[in-house]
C-alpha cells in the first residue's frame, strides 16, 4: 500500500534547497516521488516499501536539513 507524508522542512528558502532534497530522498527504493514547496518550506513524499519515514527523514538530515515535524501522514 502506498503511503505518502508532508514534511516540514523551515531551512528551505530556494531552488537550491528544493533540488538537494528532491535528490536526496527521490532515489531511494521505493519513493515514488518527493516535491519539494518553497513557499511552504514543505516536502511531500509518496513511498512504498521497502522505503521507510525514517528512510526518507535520514535522506533529507544527511542532505543538511532539519526536519521541524510531520505535517500529515497515512496510505494514499
Amino acid at each position: 500500500m502506498s503511503q505518502s507524508v508532508v514534511l516540514s522542512v523551515p531551512e528551505i528558502t530556494c531552488d537550491t534547497c528544493k533540488n538537494t532534497i528532491e535528490g536526496a530522498v527521490g532515489p531511494l527504493e521505493g519513493v515514488a516521488s518527493a516535491v519539494v514547496d518553497i513557499a511552504s518550506r514543505t516536502v511531500v513524499v509518496r513511498f512504498d516499501a521497502p522505503a521507510t519515514q525514517a528512510d526518507i527523514d535520514a535522506a533529507i538530515e544527511g542532505a543538511g536539513y532539519d526536519i521541524a515535524g510531520t505535517v500529515t501522514c497515512g496510505a494514499s
